[in-house]
């Protein structure tokens, strides 16, 4: 049981209002798969999962340990495992989970395998190259494919997918409207030599956004669950998902002269107040924050990091907020401050929230 007082609180009620949000975009009949990959991008998986589980169509993980995970908290909704590998194929169908194959050694693998078992009609994913150029087949491997999908009956193609490589920028509307093209070409050709219509999906959040046209069968929403569009208006009509939350460990008192935290790297030049909160770089805090560049929340006012940042603990300016030990310390919990946190940390959102730590206490609260 994780006790730790550091605690990542999860709005329920914000995931519903975003997940509303990218409906209302969508077409009636097009499905909507959840992305609950990397925690649920450093939340909770289990927990998003099951708050969703009756409100979405699919939920996507990146490897096979992650739906294993869900499908042992009871999670019956289908599966799709982005990046699976070869010596997971037998715990993919053990906990009737449904694989990328994208690449020729890992789909005769799973045929060979599902022809062994044997298997009738189980469900898979191919995943085709359009761009991205990180996982899937070429446009070329085609026929090689469809003459191996109808000469078994032991794997049923659920779907055919793709991943835009730049959705988000408007900058690139002609490279991403030729993926799309492209993708449209490849499907064309799987049902016209196959008698079952596979579902087809290639947008993301910031595709659904961008590209509203090209929705096919089903889209993929990721980020936008979490309350992250791409650019600032689409952000602003979603709310922020993860709150995190600490407490004021022990407060000095720092006179004149005297250093806070490793290497000495705050000095004191007046009577300074100094909070300890018990979170650190372990937890997802980058050591980019310290040294005044990051803050933190205390009784509604900015309190500066100072020093560098711990492994476990930072130390923060409190010389001119009423506070006490035991009170409540915010982290973040709007969109500008995940925002303000990525920018000073060189970084992106996304590593923002998926870089907290597992042994963060995580809670949803619906």
């Amino acid at each position: 049981m994780n006790n730790n007082i550091t605690v990542l609180e999860i709005d329920g009620k914000a995931i519903l209002h975003n997940l509303n949000y990218f409906k209302q975009k969508l077409q009636e009949n097009t499905k909507i798969l959840a992305v609950v990959k990397s925690f649920a991008y450093g939340s909770s998986s289990v927990q998003v999962a099951k708050f969703l589980e009756d409100k979405v169509d699919y939920f996507a993980v990146a490897y096979a340990n992650e739906g294993i995970e869900l499908r042992e908290a009871g999670i019956k909704t289908p599966i799709l495992v982005l990046h699976p590998q070869i010596p997971n194929l037998q715990s993919i169908i053990d906990y009737r989970l449904e694989p990328n194959l994208y690449n020729f050694k890992i789909f005769n693998a799973f045929l060979k395998l599902a022809d062994q078992v044997p298997l009738m009609n189980y469900p898979i994913h191919i995943k085709f190259n359009t761009g991205l150029n990180r996982l899937g087949f070429w446009h070329t491997d085609i026929p090689k494919i469809i003459t191996s999908l109808k000469a078994t009956t032991h794997v049923k193609l659920q779907s055919l997918f793709s991943h835009l490589a730049a959705s988000e920028d408007l900058e690139e509307q002609d490279f991403t409207v030729n993926q799309i093209n492209n993708f449209a070409y490849i499907a064309q050709q799987f049902y016209k030599y196959l008698d079952d219509e596979p579902m087809l999906h290639i947008l993301n959040t910031s595709g659904v956004i961008n590209y509203p046209k090209a929705q096919f069968n089903m889209v993929r929403i990721g980020i936008g669950l979490y309350g992250f569009g791409n650019d600032k208006h689409e952000t602003n009509q979603l709310k922020n998902t993860h709150n995190l939350k600490s407490i004021i460990s022990q407060i000095h008192i720092i006179q004149p002269g005297e250093t806070v935290g490793y290497n000495r790297a705050f000095t004191a030049k007046r009577p300074t107040l100094s909070a300890t909160i018990p979170i650190g770089h372990a937890d997802g805090i980058s050591r980019r924050l310290g040294n005044k560049k990051g803050f933190v929340l205390i009784n509604n006012q900015k309190a500066p990091i100072i020093g560098n940042v711990c492994m476990d603990m930072i130390m923060v300016d409190v010389t001119k907020i009423k506070c006490t030990e035991g009170d409540e310390v915010i982290i973040f919990n709007t969109q500008e401050m995940v925002q303000h946190i990525a920018k000073t940390s060189e970084t992106i959102v996304y590593e923002v929230l998926t870089g907290i730590s597992n042994r963060v206490k995580k809670v949803l609260k619906s």
